[in-house]
């Protein structure tokens, strides 16, 4: 959950009123829902009108939500930035001003600093003209228009207070940027080479061509989730005469600082500035141009690239050339209708708001992470794999993000493993937290490991096919497991004193590398965990002796458990241990929304002393998703295990926007009571999202939570590195999931639904608790989990039966756990 502590150190603004996009995308989605309900039809609908991007867009939840225009897994974001905490540029609150539109961004991760918004262009009005024109990033903000702002899947636009509207579109790698001037004004346009959100820039060039209209940009940049000495490379190629129709009046350079310099060179072409050694925030830099005639309406054409100018304007020309606003703009709508119409659901009967829900959620989790296949640098550059940017963090996404696309995308899942799996090749260990095409900085361990298990368990028949070496694949998760970098700050474990001590140690001598020792009871779980995925592949490849092995160490996670600790009456807590074996106890309740001490650090700070990753051990206690069954007996048995979890919530230790709590509550399953985590779905859902700004519990983390609540409306959960999905409740009626690539559809139906079950609590004598579950006629072994293998990989029919009564078990095993003879055989 990158950022969840750091946002809170965030200026904020008390008591000011949302900035609300305009009333118009509500009234368009709620009125698109309605004419599809009032179709009645179950084909050719067009899902798109059902996204609304700005979930998520708020400032006091910190969704960090980027609404720009985008393809699915798009290099480039088109949207306004503005000032204040902004980490994906754009913000709705009022109060912040609009720093010009830029082309990168990510969407969902929390740096405090913000990442990319590089290359912003302003729109100005000078009537003074040139030399006056107001350049500088705090002279040139501006306040946008109340309920200006729009937004759908390819397209965003808001309106500044001086009447000048700003829209975008974009392809993969360029976009279109179009301006509207009030009448009879002067367009003039500032291009900002230095100023990117987290003011990192570390020397750059700008060139202008006047004679053929073209603006070339780049420049080194630094990373905003890694180590400061780290720097990347962008370049842009804006082209400013939409093919000849419009022309250039006066075109110059101009820098600037915060204290007096204000300097603009009419007439001049080119900038070459380096870093400012001296320190202090770079000085500011850009170009400045304005256009003959006064033209209303101006089209700026940008290319993006991570290589050089030259590909940037090659971008320009193959993924735009000569083609109008509207016509990149329906291209766009046409990938995402693609992309969203994997999932169909019974739009008719189901809920408008689970709808909007679930769609913008499918939305988000095709935003990211971004491709730049073609783009690559450093030790990338030149590779013939694919390369995606903004993986940050693995952390967050391999629990729920990477499952679901495991249900419906197997190419792109495909694409970006082989991109983990070439950072093996290349660097040693795959990439953990990769952001700005930089290694980022590691919350958990190599959670990639659980990513690409993910995919080797789901389509080791189709590796090969898909461009995956399972050799390779393994070879990089051995790896992990087993070669400790010299600094495992940004990749890797520290996987040498893991295997020493069976667990990670508190302050342990570690002679041979180097790392944040903090976290050391969160790093153990997590790489137990790592350690269960290198299993599953193993067992896929028929590796007996490493399955055994491997088996042994995912059964590590409890060598950190203190059966000795008590906590508001409950015994027995994670806890971080010294190399000696006794534990350093620290009280379960620190970092949890109950603790009440300010100074208390809880992420990546040298200071953290809990033990434990943005989290507490109340929350961390429950954490082994490949054998809950035996935590179930640590915590004392089926009752209290129950009690236990019900506490967790009641007591306000659940952290809905956290990932370590995902899956609690679906924890029940695991004590045969699965009514309760219908219950419990129910009231995280019902308590925490819906459809305004503020609609997420926090940071989407990269679609982590956009994904988790796609899971929740779906009536499923899925269990990592596996091929078992965790049966709830759904809360459509009906929906479809079509696998284009296995050629299959799989249609799960829910009979006896009611729309009145779409509320906490449940109604009494409501049917929301699932009585039969049948595959394709035959009864499910378990009403509580099914397997990849039977249902959604081979297609037909999954009929849920629903029931108001709510004292209903598994009627059949409960979720399999390894210590407990699960996950026994490869699928």
């Amino acid at each position: 959950m990158v950022g969840w502590l750091l946002a809170s150190a965030a200026a904020v603004c008390i008591g000011t009123t949302y900035a609300q996009p305009s009333p118009e995308v509500q009234a368009r989605i709620s009125a698109a829902i309605a004419a599809a309900q009032a179709s009645n039809k179950s084909t050719d609908i067009d899902y798109t009108a059902f996204v609304n991007p700005f979930i998520g867009t708020d400032y006091t939840n910190y969704g960090d939500v980027c609404p720009g225009a985008s393809v699915p897994f798009g290099m480039v974001k088109f949207t306004t930035d503005f000032t204040g905490y902004a980490p994906a540029g754009y913000i709705s609150d009022p109060s912040q001003k609009a720093r010009g539109m830029s082309p990168l961004h990510d969407s969902g991760t929390g740096s405090s600093l913000g990442t990319y918004g590089n290359f912003e262009v302003m729109p100005l009005l000078c009537p003074s003209g040139f030399d006056t024109c107001t350049t500088t990033l705090e002279a040139r903000e501006r306040y946008r228009k109340n309920d200006s702002d729009d937004a759908y899947p390819g397209y965003f636009s808001l309106t500044l207070d001086n009447d000048i509207k700003m829209e975008a579109t974009s392809t993969r790698r360029a976009g279109i940027e179009r301006f509207t001037f009030p009448g009879g004004s002067k367009p003039y346009f500032v291009l900002d080479l230095a100023n990117d959100l987290p003011a990192s820039f570390a020397g750059g060039t700008l060139d202008i061509d006047p004679e053929n209209g073209r603006i070339t940009i780049g420049g080194h940049y630094g990373s905003s989730f890694g180590p400061g000495e780290y720097h990347y490379q962008a370049f842009a190629c804006y082209d400013l005469l939409n093919s000849g129709t419009q022309k250039l009046s006066e075109y110059g350079v101009w820098t600037g600082d915060k204290y007096g310099l204000d300097a603009k060179g009419l007439g001049q072409t080119h900038l070459n500035l380096s870093q400012n050694l001296i320190g202090g925030t770079p000085y500011q830099s850009g170009a400045l141009f304005s256009y003959e005639d006064n033209p209303k309406e101006v089209i700026l054409r940008v290319g993006i690239s991570f290589v050089s100018t030259d590909q940037a304007c090659a971008n320009a020309e193959e993924e735009i050339g000569t083609s109008s606003f509207e016509e990149i703009q329906k291209a766009s709508k046409a990938l995402w209708q693609e992309k969203l119409s994997k999932i169909e659901i019974d739009v008719v009967n189901t809920p408008a708001n689970v709808t909007e829900m679930l769609y913008s959620s499918l939305y988000r989790a095709s935003l990211t992470p971004n491709n730049a296949t073609l783009e690559t640098q450093g030790a990338f550059a030149n590779t013939t794999s694919f390369y995606f940017d903004s993986l940050y963090c693995s952390w967050d996404t391999f629990r729920t993000f990477y499952p679901l696309m495991t249900l419906h995308s197997p190419i792109e899942f495909a694409q970006i493993v082989d991109n983990y799996i070439d950072g093996w090749r290349k660097l040693g260990w795959m990439p953990e937290c990769r952001a700005n095409n930089l290694p980022g900085w590691t919350q958990g361990g190599s959670s990639g490991d659980s990513i690409v298990a993910q995919f080797a368990v789901n389509y080791h028949s189709e590796a090969q096919a898909l461009g995956i070496d399972l050799n390779d694949l393994y070879a990089a998760l051995v790896a992990d497991g087993q070669v400790n970098p010299p600094e495992w700050n940004t990749m890797g474990r520290q996987v040498n004193v893991y295997k020493q001590f069976s667990y990670v140690p508190f302050a342990v001598l570690d002679t041979g590398s180097t790392g944040r020792q903090t976290r050391e009871g969160s790093r153990t779980l997590e790489y137990a965990f790592q350690d269960f995925g290198i299993r599953q592949v193993a067992q896929v490849l028929g590796k007996t002796d490493d399955v055994e092995y491997y088996t042994n160490r995912s059964y590590w996670y409890r060598n950190v458990w203190d059966a000795t600790v008590y906590s508001d009456g409950y015994q027995g807590f994670m806890q971080k241990r010294f190399s000696n074996g006794t534990f350093y106890n620290t009280d379960p309740v620190d970092c949890s929304p109950k603790d009440t001490r300010s100074s208390q650090e809880c992420s990546l700070q040298e200071d953290n002393q809990s033990g434990f990753y943005e989290s507490s051990s109340w929350e961390y206690s429950w954490y082994a998703p490949h054998d809950t069954e035996y935590l179930v007996e640590l915590m004392g048995g089926n009752t209290t295990f129950t009690s236990r979890l019900d506490h967790f919530f009641d007591e306000g230790y659940y952290l809905a926007g956290n990932e370590p709590s995902f899956q609690t509550p679906i924890g029940y399953h695991y004590v045969n009571q699965p009514w309760r985590s219908v219950d419990r779905v129910r009231d995280v859902v019902m308590n925490n999202f819906n459809i305004e700004t503020a609609g997420l519990p926090g940071n989407d983390d990269q679609a982590a939570m956009a994904t988790l609540l796609g899971f929740h409306l779906l009536g499923l959960y899925p269990v990592p590195s596996t091929t078992h999905y965790l049966i709830v409740s759904p809360f459509t009626p009906k929906y479809t999931i079509h696998n284009a690539y296995l050629n299959t559809s799989t249609t799960v139906t829910v009979t006896n639904y009611s729309g009145a079950s779409v509320a906490y609590p449940i109604p009494d004598g409501v049917p929301a608790y699932v009585k039969n579950v049948t595959i394709n006629g035959v009864p499910a072994k378990s009403r509580c989990y099914v397997d990849f293998y039977d249902t959604f990989r081979v297609g037909g029919e999954i009929e849920i039966v629903v029931t108001e009564d709510k004292t209903y078990d598994c009627g059949g095993p409960v979720p399999e756990s390894l210590s407990m003879g699960g996950f026994a055989r490869a699928r």
